[in-house]
């Protein structure tokens, strides 16, 4: 064994095309890993939508949402089922219990085909069930643009659905979701009197757009030996054309722009959307599974660049509202300042002790372990996000601590006389075994946080993973570079100079005074046991007394916030808008100046740190807020009392997010009933009694 070790510390052609191939390559892989806020875990969530469109809210709930939540019950394996339905669409939440990944894809077939099962029972007009997969790529938008117009109209709507098509061609985006477009319409309006007398029905009329307006097959056509599909076009978007369909079972005379007004118009709408009280409609942008997020948010800004520079054509003008990637920016920057630091503060040390080729040799060691771990996490799909980063700062503080024992034990040897590859193989002898026992337990102390459950635990088990494999990278830096760089340098204690001979009196000093402190303790153990256990209680005495905080998932707080207003159920979507303008005035008044990156104010629905809520009673206002500014807390508390005076609403809260995993409020209560009046009653009196209990607020 021991000739093996000095076969291989004594090659240094091999040490040093090692080093520099995991060198290149590390930074390669630092350089290619993509950047992004989390990393990528499945939550096992399933959003199921399909939309009927004219439909009412009952007939939605009754003929879709219904017979999906019945085929769901039969899949394994659930945890959690929650629907909504309005006008048109049945949106049905999934969520599976914390199962294996083979598992999970297993149960998500099973659930595709009975709920494609239940299709049958649809109506004709609804739409094919669309399925989505919650990961953490797509649980949260990247980035929030906000398409402001001059009007609300076709205009407008025209522009965001070019724009969303433009975006969602690129290859980092997933998809858009959009929030304030008007759906068009063609309005056909009759006097029922005016039929009867030309003796036609309302059904006649209905019958005669059903039949002509859409589009069919017409077959093949033969052109130069190549078949060709004919398919005849009768959907229309101009109301013109459908004047001229002759009314079915008449003899071709009249028309439907005889009997009735065709006009092309909107909707009604479900959401609205305003920017600084302009029209707008909201676009947030979901990145792809593995994409970097600076790469798309800076695609994104050029973009936006680009666009804005035809507004006096197109009327419309692109505002970036939300900047996802600020923390990803900011923990890059203190991890690579934590490690330069750390080099720094590494080569001092060593110097002052050990001398400037030991030092320079141990401090080199940093980036061959930081690489080489970069590299492996690239090799297992890794990306480079805050969890990872967060992992390589708690690491960076224990890289070296095995690099400096083992070189500590060679300088001690070469002071003695030894030549450079006997210390190198005497020092390795002495300290392989206790070195690797300490690496591994401090690896054994890291290892039950990869076994934590549900969503957690996924979050969680990439900061073991990050420090084992950084800390068994230290080994082979500690136990094959380090030796071999000291062989291949020529260290030697042959010429001592001035330098060497203070370093040699400091050493001696350091040890003298440590040797006494260390004899004063033994020989006083009841005072030294007395003091430890003082320390230990006053750790543990912390906390349980609550003065440190428990935060299983501390992060540093999303540089956005949501103000929720909510009015009473049933009141008008243009009410509801008008009255989350006036508490964005309010937002906008406890402000300073240039604290805002852009304000957007909606009806219809809220963004949840779960799940939306629709419904014409509820409105948001969604700040974003620029870097380096107050923090999140500060700026929500200071304008809370303020904002929550605003007349009007019947209630309203604040939204604060942070990285990491979704979680919900610290205290959720659901009622449920088969009564909505009594189950709204109930949740009223919960609420009012929350209301009342000191320390809770935001209550949705």
């Amino acid at each position: 064994m021991i000739g093996f070790a000095r076969l291989l510390i004594g090659n240094k052609v091999l040490t040093n095309l090692t080093f520099i191939l995991v060198l290149a390559m590390g930074v390669l892989a630092y350089w290619s890993l993509p950047r992004q806020q989390d990393p990528t875990i499945n939550f096992n969530w399933i959003v199921i939508t399909v939309a009927w469109p004219g439909s009412a809210a009952l007939d939605v709930e009754s003929r879709i949402t219904d017979p999906i939540e019945e085929a769901i019950q039969r899949v394994d394996n659930l945890d959690f089922v929650s629907s909504y339905s309005r006008e048109g669409l049945a949106s049905i939440l999934v969520r599976f219990e914390d199962i294996a990944e083979s598992v999970f894809e297993r149960r998500l077939g099973d659930l595709r085909r009975e709920v494609n099962a239940a299709e049958g029972s649809f109506p004709g007009e609804a739409g094919q069930p669309i399925f989505i997969e919650i990961t953490s790529s797509n649980a949260f938008p990247a980035a929030t643009i906000a398409l402001v117009g001059s009007g609300d109209d076709d205009s407008l709507r025209e522009q965001a659905v070019l724009i969303e098509k433009e975006l969602e061609r690129r290859e980092l985006i997933d998809r858009i979701d959009s929030q304030g477009m008007a759906d068009p319409e063609i309005r056909i309006e009759f006097d029922a009197t005016q039929l009867a007398a030309l003796g036609l029905a309302p059904s006649d009329v209905a019958t005669t757009v059903q039949t002509y307006f859409q589009d069919l097959a017409a077959g093949e056509l033969d052109v130069a030996g190549s078949n060709w599909l004919v398919r005849l076009k009768g959907k229309s978007t101009d109301a013109f054309d459908l004047n001229r369909f002759p009314i079915l079972g008449r003899d071709g005379s009249l028309r439907i722009g005889d009997v009735a007004r065709v006009t092309r118009t909107q909707a009604e709408r479900s959401e609205l959307v305003r920017y600084r009280g302009s029209p707008a409609v909201l676009l947030a942008v979901m990145k792809a599974e593995g994409a970097n997020t600076l790469e798309l948010v800076d695609e994104l800004k050029a973009y936006i660049s680009t666009r804005n520079e035809l507004e006096s054509v197109t009327g419309t003008k692109l505002i970036l509202i939300d900047d996802q990637t600020i923390p990803t920016r900011k923990a890059l920057t203190i991890m690579q300042n934590n490690a330069l630091i750390g080099l720094i503060l590494v080569l001092i040390v060593a110097w002052i002790f050990l001398g400037i080729k030991i030092a320079v040799l141990t401090a080199i060691g940093i980036p061959f372990i930081l690489a080489g771990t970069f590299w492996i996490l690239q090799g297992m799909g890794q990306t480079l996000n805050v969890t990872v980063l967060l992992g390589v700062v708690i690491a960076l503080g224990m890289l070296v601590d095995d690099a400096v024992v083992v070189v500590e034990a060679i300088y001690y040897r070469i002071e003695r006389g030894f030549s450079s590859i006997d210390a190198v193989i005497d020092a390795l002898a002495e300290t392989a075994a206790p070195v690797t026992a300490a690496v591994l337990t401090t690896v054994a102390a890291f290892m039950p946080l990869m076994l934590l459950p549900g969503i957690l635990g996924k979050f969680m088990m990439v900061i073991p993973l990050v420090v084992s494999i950084a800390l068994l990278i230290s080994l082979v830096e500690a136990f094959w570079m380090l030796p071999s760089h000291v062989i291949g340098s020529g260290v030697t204690m042959d010429r001592v100079g001035r330098i060497q001979r203070f370093r040699t009196r400091l050493n001696r000093g350091i040890r003298h005074i440590y040797i006494h402190l260390l004899v004063r303790a033994m020989r006083r153990p009841i005072v030294t046991l007395a003091i430890s256990g003082i320390a230990l209680s006053g750790a543990v005495g912390l906390l349980t007394s609550g003065k440190i905080r428990a935060d299983f998932f501390a992060s540093d707080p999303i540089r956005v916030f949501y103000v929720n207003v909510e009015t009473e159920s049933g009141t008008q979507l243009e009410r509801t808008l008008d009255l989350a303008l006036e508490v964005e005035q309010v937002v906008r008044s406890n402000l300073r100046t240039n604290e805002a990156r852009g304000i957007v104010t909606y009806a219809g629905q809220q963004f949840t740190e779960t799940e939306p809520l629709r419904g014409s009673h509820r409105g948001q206002v969604l700040v974003g807020l620029n870097p380096d500014g107050r923090e999140v807390s500060e700026i929500v508390e200071g304008m809370r009392e303020a904002v929550l005076q605003v007349p009007g609403p019947s209630n309203v809260t604040f939204l604060e997010l942070a990285g990491g995993p979704p979680a919900a409020k610290p205290i959720s209560i659901k009622v449920r009933g088969s009564e909505f009046t009594e189950l709204r009653s109930a949740a009223d009196k919960v609420r009012n009694i929350l209301g009342q209990t000191p320390g809770i607020k935001d209550i949705v």
